[in-house]
């Protein structure tokens, strides 16, 4: 038999090359490309041996309701879909240090007051794992603690009969199969040991998490594969130098994919954060021009975020844009359409955009909050403080309709606003319930009717 050849593999995307270069030509990434060793080549095709018939039923029938193992963590059960699926498979990704592996040790420590756990990390040894215990005051909690990397250990401890209902790897990146000749973190080690481990969890029915490690940009590494072989695929957001962290839903099979949860970082790990607009908007000024509430939603809950703007005077022939929490090709969008329907010049200033807290905004109701912020910065008017703003800007200068508006308004109306900014097809108006008195609809068809609200003239 002819010797197998190694083989380069990027170990950002998983493309197979037959030699080594600098960059891979599936995802441009640079020196990620590995010779691996590859295991005997399987033979094409199938043997005179005949399979077993499939038996196929109709789409009508009885469905069965998958039980769900509330974890007694609200933020997370939400994100989850309002509990665990036994037999599952979670991916939780996200910065070093941004707080995965208190999370899940808070999250078995409370599931373990009822239920069998077990945490398998590969990357502390026992004792440091029972060092942050102890500072997050869970060192009573009857979870089963090992450190072990080799992926035919773990799964020999996992069928046991009195195997756990909960199993944590932390993380999928250092456990290594020694059947494959690779280092641990390689695609193909990445690949075998989750395809292991999550074959293992649905025959056995236990839930299982699966730490992974991400890249610069953001996405967790190893082959994308690895997040179609997973049901439930959780990012945890957040800026280090900020206490407040956010898990976000990418993949769900058993629940929505745009809810969020919002925690914050104290001395004692993760503390939920059940009210997060009025925590957003705490450190709020309300007489500062350049600053906009926004309403939005996020997954079903509604969310009111401060958003910030600065334009000030540039010296330079390309003017700074700098954007914090928000996507940079919309400011542009944004500017472009207040330059050319508005005729508010702000080419030649510096941009600065902040989305306060550390949240990250992706719906396009922004839009009408980010130009408001913009306005009032450049005409140094400030945007009323009891002023909440939504809206979705199309490029002829027309503020369009967003989904559950109502929803928008009567958390701006619990938290104290008297008015809202909205467009002008959202139920015209009508005004949402609050707690002293009615909220004021002012709806606005084009964004000429923001230049006039707040008198804009662009500063010399």
């Amino acid at each position: 038999m002819a010797k197998s050849s190694p083989r380069f593999v990027c170990q950002e995307c998983g493309t197979v090359t037959m030699r080594w270069a600098g960059k891979c030509e599936g995802c441009g990434g640079w020196n990620t490309i590995v010779e691996e060793v590859p295991r005997d080549e399987v033979p094409k095709g199938l043997s005179g041996k005949a399979g077993r018939r499939i038996d196929f039923v109709g789409l009508e029938g009885q469905a069965e309701v998958l039980p769900r193992l509330v974890t007694g963590i609200a933020e997370l059960d939400r994100v989850c879909g309002g509990g665990l699926v036994a037999g599952s498979a979670l991916l939780v990704g996200g910065d070093p240090g941004i707080g995965k592996s208190t999370l899940l040790l808070q999250a078995v420590a409370a599931l373990a007051a009822h239920t069998p756990v077990a945490y398998i990390s590969g990357e502390e040894a026992v004792d440091q794992v029972r060092m942050r215990a102890q500072r997050l005051g869970l060192a009573k909690a009857k979870v089963a603690l090992a450190s072990a990397t080799n992926l035919r250990d773990i799964v020999t401890s996992l069928e046991a009969a009195d195997a756990a209902r909960v199993v944590v790897i932390d993380s999928i990146q250092t456990v290594y199969a020694d059947s494959i000749e690779a280092a641990p973190g390689t695609v193909s080690q990445v690949r075998a040991c989750a395809a292991e481990l999550i074959r293992v969890a649905k025959r056995k029915g236990f839930v299982l998490f699966l730490v992974g490690h991400v890249t610069k940009e953001g996405t967790i590494a190893g082959p994308r594969v690895l997040e179609h072989m997973v049901d439930t695929v959780l990012y945890f957001e957040g800026d280090r130098g900020h206490q407040f962290r956010i898990l976000r839903a990418v993949k769900n099979r058993f629940g929505a994919t745009d809810e969020i949860g919002v925690f914050e970082m104290t001395d004692r790990g993760l503390a939920e954060v059940a009210n997060p607009s009025a925590l957003f908007l705490a450190e709020r000024r309300g007489n500062v021009s350049g600053s906009c509430v926004y309403a939005g939603i996020e997954g079903t809950r509604p969310m009111l975020v401060e958003i910030q703007a600065l334009v000030a005077p540039s010296t330079l022939s390309s003017p700074r844009r700098a954007v914090v929490g928000w996507d940079t090709g919309r400011l542009a969008m944004v500017m472009a359409v207040l330059d050319a329907r508005c005729g508010l010049a702000l080419s030649g200033n510096d941009v600065y955009l902040n989305v306060a807290g550390g949240l990250r905004i992706t719906e396009p109701a922004a839009d009408l909050a980010v130009a408001a912020a913009l306005v009032s910065s450049a005409s140094d008017v400030p945007v009323p403080a009891d002023m909440a703003v939504f809206g979705e800007i199309g490029l002829s200068g027309e503020v369009r309709a967003v989904a559950q508006a109502d929803i928008r308004l009567k958390e701006a109306a619990k938290l104290g606003f008297a008015q809202a900014l909205v467009p002008a097809s959202a139920r015209k108006g009508k005004a949402a319930p609050a707690t002293n008195g009615a909220l004021a609809i002012r709806p606005v068809g084009h964004l000429q009717d923001v230049l006039g609200l707040f008198h804009a003239k662009v500063r010399n």
